[in-house]
């Protein structure tokens, strides 16, 4: 009789043993992220771009194109990042706003470009989105928001349009964990100085959006999805400590001014 009540206390602990440690594995890294095959994400990425293009009209001044590349390109060469993995899209919209989608789509908002006081402010956002690309950050948001159910239920037809217009406004309009927003604004500040651009205007963009918030708060989108703004401009300067270099513009000062120009056209 002892035996048994021995026997099944182990058995009880076992179970319990076995439960503690199978809710301590990341089952969401091993099954769902590797279940995402990248034809999966490159159909997600044509949905959403599909609604976001509906929303307004794309830019496409070859003068503007052909700037917004040039930053661009530059990041991705300075960092060994392949710059046909990205697909750029300049929307015309006043709210200053830029975002990341499935498959390397990076939307830029045209507000973003006109409040950008130069092109180091500009190239700091941009960094950041790339960050998310390349760190997988957008398909991580995106399980963990929407399932992975409900996506691959997108890419076979069987989604409704109102769930996939929610799923494309989860990216546009709804911040990324903090750990995974500081993550993306430090590998910038690496992106910036590996591509010689100083990353303090990138700072800069963050105190001043958040100073003028109250003024304008309906326009000022990626303040608002980015939270804590003040503070992620100090751990950006501090993380910035000694690293200086030389810094450089990659476009022209008068090729910015054309740039913005272009943009009110």
């Amino acid at each position: 009789m002892k035996k048994t009540i021995i026997q099944g206390l182990i058995s009880v602990f076992l179970f319990f043993a076995s439960w503690f440690a199978l809710t301590k594995i990341d089952w969401l890294t091993i099954f769902k992220v590797e279940k995402v095959t990248n034809k999966t994400e490159e159909k997600l990425g044509d949905i959403f771009w599909e609604v976001f293009k509906k929303s307004g009209k794309e830019n496409k001044n070859p003068f503007v194109i052909k700037s917004i590349d040039s930053l661009v390109n530059k990041i991705c060469a300075s960092n060994n990042i392949e710059p046909k993995s990205l697909q750029i899209h300049v929307l015309e919209n006043d709210e200053i706003n830029a975002f990341a989608l499935p498959n390397g789509h990076l939307v830029i908002q045209s507000g973003l470009i006109l409040n950008a006081d130069n092109q180091a402010e500009l190239s700091g956002v941009i960094s950041h989105e790339i960050a998310h690309i390349q760190l997988n950050h957008v398909m991580q948001k995106l399980i963990k928001e929407i399932g992975l159910s409900v996506l691959i239920s997108m890419t076979t037809g069987s989604g409704s349009p109102e769930i996939i217009k929610e799923a494309a406004k989860t990216l546009s309009s709804s911040a990324f964990d903090r750990d995974l927003e500081k993550e993306a604004d430090l590998k910038a500040v690496d992106y910036l100085n590996e591509s010689k651009i100083n990353p303090e205007p990138f700072a800069n963009f963050l105190f001043k959006l958040s100073k003028n918030e109250g003024a304008s708060a309906e326009y000022l989108t990626w303040i608002s999805t980015h939270p804590n703004s003040k503070n992620r401009a100090e751990y950006i300067i501090e993380y910035n400590k000694g690293k200086e270099t030389e810094y450089e513009n990659i476009i022209s000062k008068a090729s910015w001014i054309k740039l913005k120009e272009s943009i009110k056209e």
